[in-house]
Protein backbone atom coordinates (compact mmCIF):
# COMPACT_ATOMS: atom_id res chain seq x y z
CA UNK A 1 0.00 0.00 0.00
CA UNK A 2 3.07 2.33 -0.62
CA UNK A 3 0.64 4.15 -3.18
CA UNK A 4 -2.11 5.54 -1.20
CA UNK A 5 -3.35 8.57 0.53
CA UNK A 6 -5.30 9.45 3.91
CA UNK A 7 -6.75 13.06 3.64
CA UNK A 8 -8.51 14.03 6.66
CA UNK A 9 -10.92 16.99 5.76
CA UNK A 10 -10.11 19.42 8.63
CA UNK A 11 -12.19 22.70 8.31
CA UNK A 12 -16.21 23.11 7.46
CA UNK A 13 -17.63 23.30 4.02
CA UNK A 14 -20.24 25.98 4.92
CA UNK A 15 -19.43 28.90 3.03
CA UNK A 16 -17.12 27.40 0.33
CA UNK A 17 -17.95 27.11 -3.41
CA UNK A 18 -20.10 24.67 -5.08
CA UNK A 19 -16.99 23.01 -6.97
CA UNK A 20 -14.94 22.73 -3.63
CA UNK A 21 -17.80 20.96 -1.80
CA UNK A 22 -18.49 18.49 -5.12
CA UNK A 23 -14.53 18.09 -5.11
CA UNK A 24 -14.26 17.34 -1.37
CA UNK A 25 -17.71 14.81 -1.85
CA UNK A 26 -15.40 13.10 -4.69
CA UNK A 27 -12.42 12.52 -2.32
CA UNK A 28 -15.04 10.51 -0.11
CA UNK A 29 -15.23 13.21 2.65
CA UNK A 30 -18.33 13.90 4.48
CA UNK A 31 -17.62 15.93 7.57
CA UNK A 32 -14.90 17.23 9.80
CA UNK A 33 -12.39 14.93 10.97
CA UNK A 34 -13.58 12.45 8.43
CA UNK A 35 -10.72 10.46 6.82
CA UNK A 36 -10.27 9.05 3.28
CA UNK A 37 -7.78 6.55 1.66
CA UNK A 38 -6.83 7.34 -1.90
CA UNK A 39 -4.76 5.64 -4.27
CA UNK A 40 -2.08 8.23 -5.34
CA UNK A 41 -2.81 9.36 -9.18
CA UNK A 42 -2.06 12.62 -10.38
CA UNK A 43 -6.12 13.54 -10.64
CA UNK A 44 -6.74 12.66 -7.02
CA UNK A 45 -3.31 14.84 -6.65
CA UNK A 46 -5.17 17.68 -8.14
CA UNK A 47 -8.85 17.36 -6.41
CA UNK A 48 -6.20 17.71 -2.83
CA UNK A 49 -4.18 20.91 -4.52
CA UNK A 50 -7.64 22.51 -5.37
CA UNK A 51 -8.97 22.28 -1.88
CA UNK A 52 -6.04 21.74 0.08
CA UNK A 53 -7.15 24.84 2.37
CA UNK A 54 -9.84 22.60 3.65
CA UNK A 55 -8.40 19.18 3.69
CA UNK A 56 -5.11 17.36 5.08
CA UNK A 57 -2.96 14.51 4.21
CA UNK A 58 -2.16 12.35 7.29
CA UNK A 59 0.47 9.86 7.53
Amino acid sequence: MANTIKVKLVKGLIGTRQDHRATVRGLGLRRVNSVSELQDTPSVRGMINKVNYLVKIVD
